[in-house]
Order: structure tokens, then C-alpha cells, then sequence
């Protein structure tokens, strides 16, 4: 999982705060995140919560999703987190094994 490409959404809890973005490796993004070594929403925000992934097959497909998705309204965004985690658990520990 370390090197396949990925839209993740963070959140700082349920239904708080959420970050949408992308990475080629979801493993050491997340964790940069979880660590505030990456400056920006997600950290002001303390959007540490991985409460969504997607792998892709390639860069190009996972930003255009991350794109899409970043256009959809926030009712969008929290039923796609919810259908596959309905009650926001934070899915650092499924993918960091």
C-alpha cells in the first residue's frame, strides 16, 4: 500500500473539520500529518483523523478523483466517509500494518 496512489480525507473529528488530498504514499502521508509536519488546513485544523482512503492505479486517476471530490458539497463528502466508515474511526491502524 505504501506506494500506490491515493485520495485520503482527514478529519478533525466526526463531522468536523475535513482535508481532501492525494498522495503517491498514504502510509508516510498520514503520518506526517498525525506528526504536524506538514503546515497548512490539515494541521490548523487539527485534521489528524484518517477517516478515508481510495488507492488508485495511478497518479493521474488519483487527482482527478481528488479534484472531484473536492467540488462535491459537504453532505457528498461526509455520505461517501460514512458508507465505508459510519462511525469515523480513525483508519491509521488498518493501513499502518
Amino acid at each position: 500500500m505504501e506506494k500506490l496512489p491515493a485520495v485520503y480525507i482527514l478529519a478533525s473529528k466526526r463531522n468536523g473539520t475535513l482535508y481532501i488530498g492525494v498522495t503517491s504514499n498514504l502510509i508516510k502521508r498520514v503520518w506526517q500529518h498525525k506528526q504536524k509536519f506538514i503546515d497548512g488546513f490539515a494541521e490548523k485544523y487539527n485534521a489528524v483523523l484518517l477517516v478515508y482512503y481510495e488507492l488508485h492505479g495511478g497518479m493521474d486517476a488519483a487527482i482527478t478523483s481528488e479534484k472531484v471530490i473536492k467540488k462535491w458539497n459537504r453532505d457528498w463528502k461526509i455520505r461517501l466517509i460514512e458508507k465505508e466508515n459510519p462511525y469515523w474511526h480513525d483508519l491509521w491502524d488498518k493501513i499502518n500494518t
